[in-house]
């Protein structure tokens, strides 16, 4: 079968499209066809070597596809049937290898595409609105990347408990996106944005920061939340954020700082089936809408994580094998 197949760590050239060895299946998993896959800025940090990851590798944990086979010990799933997943090793590929534990039944009226990129972006939203800081209605939360992929999901479930939501966008269109997803106030990144946001608050601050950026627009998280407000550190498109004096928080008015993972906060099926379930529930309903910005063929992953790290999509990303 055809996959993308990783054989050194490096940019994206490293993505190479090739053969590799049809896989096969244990007794508790899956054996599903993509119909497509999800693209994360993860993908890039396993790339790189910032998450350590043997070589060589299939790269990709997310997807959607149809059952083709199914392990003797597997009882919720049957072939035909159409699954999702967010934690599937080797997802860049034309067959996938699915732990019956982590793959997601697919409601009707979910599209491939939006089914293979809502559930990380998705239940990285609702882990961050739902389990780290919940707005009351009227309380302003900031949300970086606003057009991003959870960043546009994270804006529309934030808006629908009746926060206030400020976000950081990089051009107009971006601005256009994030504030048809429901923000109210759009600003762009530069030295200023912390006082742009106490002025956007009556000089209180925001009850809470969530910032997938990281690097870039880490100090102005800290300077733009409220006395006892909280920052969700959960990315680092620009970078790793460095060491810094924990006193700080102190010195900003008792601050919170968590850097949460989803891996974390989908700790078992029942608490992965709550998250994927009610994002995909509200996909089905068309209460929740996800983005696809950009599509491309899987043998052009290359260009997919060129474009993802030079910031020229919005939304989520997808390939299509």
């Amino acid at each position: 079968m055809r996959a993308i197949q990783v054989s050194e760590h490096g940019g994206p050239e490293v993505l190479r499209y090739t053969e590799v060895e049809e896989p096969s299946i244990g007794p508790d998993q899956l054996l599903v066809t993509t119909e497509a896959i999800g693209v994360n800025y993860i993908d890039t940090y396993i790339r790189t070597g910032t998450y350590p990851q043997p070589v060589p590798y299939v790269p990709g944990s997310e997807g959607t596809g149809v059952v083709s086979a199914v392990g003797s010990g597997v009882t919720e799933f049957a072939v035909g049937d159409r699954v999702a997943w967010a934690a599937a090793p080797g997802s860049y590929a034309e067959r996938v290898v699915v732990p019956a534990a982590v793959a997601i039944p697919v409601p009707d009226g979910v599209d491939p595409p939006v089914a293979a990129s809502a559930l990380l972006q998705g239940m990285t939203a609702h882990y961050l609105i739902e389990s780290i800081y919940t707005p009351e209605p009227g309380e302003t939360v900031l949300v970086h990347a606003g057009a991003g992929g959870v960043g546009l999901i994270l804006t529309q479930l934030a808006a629908a408990r009746g926060a206030r939501v400020i976000t950081t966008v990089s051009s107009d269109e971006k601005e256009t996106l994030s504030r048809e997803a429901g923000a109210a106030e759009v600003l762009r990144y530069g030295d200023d944005l912390a006082d742009q946001v106490r002025k956007l608050t009556d000089g209180v601050g925001v009850a809470a920061v969530y910032d997938g950026v990281g690097k870039s627009t880490f100090d102005a998280s800290l300077a733009s939340v409220r006395v006892r407000g909280t920052v969700a550190l959960f990315g680092a498109a620009s970078g790793p954020v460095p060491p810094f004096d924990p006193q700080r928080l102190n010195a900003g008015g008792s601050l919170f700082l968590t850097r949460p993972s989803l891996a974390h906060y989908t700790r078992d099926r029942a608490e992965l089936l709550w998250r994927a379930g009610d994002i995909l529930a509200a996909l089905a309903k068309g209460t929740l809408r996800v983005r696809v910005g950009a599509t491309y063929p899987l043998a052009e992953a290359e260009r997919a994580h060129r474009d993802l790290e030079g910031r020229k999509t919005t939304g989520s990303i997808v390939l299509l094998p």
